[in-house]
């Protein structure tokens, strides 16, 4: 299902062509996006980005679309890869107090503010890290079509739906009629995004669900 697609399928099932509506579709289709995105952890939902630490800097930019780390690892120089272990800020402080003597192959990072990364302890080399990071794709709204509209139109449809009835007051059987198809619809997402898919994720911090 493509966006002019689900469109048509908004007003069908709304009954409602209205042009104050109709202006809020995209509206109700990114918020639904948003819940969905925020709900199930998708393939399409992950990126990777590779950069190079600077010798004696302990900082490194996150990439401007980052939302939250899935994992981070520095490449050392023969190659090998060393996933870090994520801490607090105070203590990578606490363990690294002087970040211009305490250097070498960094083992921990941290969320230093809403623009960089602070690792523990100082890179003594220009190390290449790589960084697997949650983000949030292109709305369908922008795009013309997304994952989601591809192989879960039903969640989108109906989360969507659900916005919209939201925004035109609809009675509580309404409501509870879509949010009702909605759950349905998620459950079964959520089989694909936290069971299936993730059966063999490594770390025992993310979402995992068993797969019925």
């Amino acid at each position: 299902m493509n966006y002019a697609q689900l469109v048509s399928a908004i007003e069908a099932y709304s009954e409602n062509y209205e042009t104050s509506f109709v202006a809020n579709i995209p509206v109700f289709v990114q918020n639904a996006e948003e819940r969905i995105y925020n709900t199930v952890q998708l393939p399409a939902l992950r990126k990777n980005a590779t950069s190079n630490l600077t010798v004696g800097n302990k900082y490194l930019t996150v990439p401007e679309d980052y939302l939250a780390v899935f994992s981070l690892a520095v490449v050392d120089l023969d190659g090998n890869y060393q996933y870090l272990l994520d801490k607090d800020v105070n203590f990578i402080r606490a363990s690294y107090p002087n970040p211009n003597t305490m250097t070498g192959i960094p083992q921990y990072y941290a969320l230093f503010d809403r623009d960089s990364f602070i690792f523990g302890p100082s890179p003594d080399a220009a190390y290449q890290v790589e960084l697997h990071y949650f983000y949030y794709p292109e709305s369908i709204v922008t795009a013309g079509t997304s994952w989601l509209g591809d192989n879960f139109e039903s969640v989108l449809l109906y989360g969507a739906l659900l916005e919209g009835a939201t925004y035109m007051k609809e009675d509580v059987e309404v409501l509870s009629n879509y949010m009702a198809r909605y759950n349905e619809a998620l459950a079964l997402l959520k089989q694909l995004g936290d069971g299936k898919n993730r059966q063999d994720a490594y770390r025992n911090g993310q979402v995992r669900d068993a797969v019925r």
